[in-house]
């Protein structure tokens, strides 16, 4: 009989990529893999680490397990276990700490006596190359992650990410195009490409590459019909790769573009290397390129310092810009970063205030741009499962519509006809 086995995954769509290749590979070994419920033999915490909120998460998710079924086998990885591995390490029941570049190796260390309390974490900054979990399946029905790239350099001081993922280091261009061949075959009608830091793809290879070379050789030597770019930092964005979006016939019309802040000071601070009018006039290029496209924004609220007026700034910047969503994140104390020590830390109550704030911009911004396209066809990629009765489609340019239809869509290009906005999001009609 085979041992049961469940993946708790915290964090980006890198974690969840990996997440998915490592339950392919337990499959491939013979594990029966389980909802986490239902108290797995061996569960796996796939750990993020970008606030002290998420690392207490983490721990929770340890404790869980081992409520569910005493005799479990933890094993803890990811983020949080790169940098700091013995905080995991105290809690009973945790068999194994793994960082992030052990991960392609874990049925390696799964193999190794169970008995034995076992920590394999490296200096990740040292790792020069990127060693790909192979993937040739995933979880989402309609669309797949291919990671493209793995570590970041920024150093933004809010973030611990460049230490628990390490430098920028990237997958040759033949295994992203490898990669994204075979989801194509597979059946998928979309493949998000997708890293820590993106726009620095193909930096650190030789001969040197870019993202705007990979993606003409994906678009060029696949048959995939959609492709859509991860988050990618405004200062990455070059009027090269504006234009191949705008004439692809592949790539998706949406930009994810971190904003972090809307005034000059808080983003020196942050260590955010682009003033507020770059950012306005980077978005007012590629919204005038392509009107119909989404602009997403990530947006910090509540950084340490941040005054009544900067965070006003920051306001009057979005609500001037040509966007459809917004990322709103709270700040919070990571220790290890610059930030968790600067003077100026806000309280609770007025960081939750402000996120609300932006919240509600970022709602009105939505719908604004979603009633744009009221009576207008959308091609959707129709995600897995039924939201009451009604299918939930994605268009290009990061709409989501609801509609209804016969069984047997799931994972399919269709086109609807948007016929209403709602609290609920769009709905639409099947042509």
């Amino acid at each position: 009989m085979s041992r049961t086995v469940s993946i708790a995954t915290l964090g980006c769509k890198t974690n969840q990529f990996e997440s998915a290749a490592i339950e392919e590979r337990l499959r491939e070994a013979g594990y029966q893999v389980v909802p986490f419920e239902e108290g797995a033999e061996l569960v796996i915490v796939n750990t993020c680490t970008v606030t002290a909120a998420t690392d207490s998460q983490s721990r929770n998710l340890v404790r869980r397990a081992r409520r569910l079924n005493i005799d479990c086998r933890v094993v803890v990885t990811g983020c949080y276990a790169q940098v700091d591995p013995q905080a995991l390490k105290a809690i009973p029941g945790v068999a194994l700490v793994l960082g992030n570049d052990e991960k392609k190796d874990f049925l390696r260390y799964l193999d190794e006596d169970d008995e034995e309390q076992r920590v394999a974490v490296s200096d990740i900054r040292r790792s020069r190359e990127a060693v790909p979990l192979s993937l040739s399946s995933f979880a989402e029905r309609s669309r797949a992650f291919v990671q493209i790239q793995n570590g970041c350099d920024a150093f933004c001081s809010y973030c611990i990410i460049p230490y628990a993922r390490g430098s920028s280091r990237s997958l040759s261009a033949d295994q992203v195009v490898a990669q994204v061949a075979g989801f194509s075959d597979s059946r998928y009608a979309e493949v998000v490409l997708t890293g820590i830091h993106i726009g620095r793809y193909g930096e650190d290879l030789e001969p040197r590459s870019s993202l705007v070379e990979l993606v003409r050789r994906v678009q060029s030597e696949t048959d995939l019909r959609r492709l859509r770019l991860g988050s990618i930092e405004p200062t990455e964005i070059p009027p090269e790769l504006i234009e191949l979006v705008a004439e692809s016939p592949i790539l998706c019309g949406h930009f994810h573009v971190p904003l972090q802040a809307g005034d000059d000071g808080v983003l020196q601070r942050m260590n955010r290397h682009y003033t507020t009018a770059f950012f306005k006039g980077l978005i007012d290029r590629i919204h005038g390129r392509m009107p119909t496209a989404a602009i997403g924004l990530d947006v910090i609220a509540g950084f340490p310092g941040e005054t009544e007026g900067e965070f006003e700034n920051t306001c009057r910047l979005i609500e001037s810009l040509p966007v459809s969503h917004l990322h709103v994140f709270p700040f919070s104390r990571r220790p290890g970063t610059p930030a968790a020590t600067m003077s100026g830390q806000l309280s609770g109550d007025v960081v939750k205030l402000r996120a609300a704030r932006l919240r509600a911009l970022g709602e009105e911004k939505n719908r604004l741009f979603a009633e744009r396209f009221i009576g207008a066809e959308l091609e959707v990629v129709v995600e897995g499962g039924r939201e009451g009765g009604l299918y939930r489609g994605l268009s290009r340019n990061y709409l989501s519509v609801l509609f209804a239809g016969p069984e047997g869509l799931e994972g399919s290009l269709t086109r609807v006809r948007v016929r209403e906005w709602t609290l609920a999001g769009l709905k639409g009609q099947l042509l």
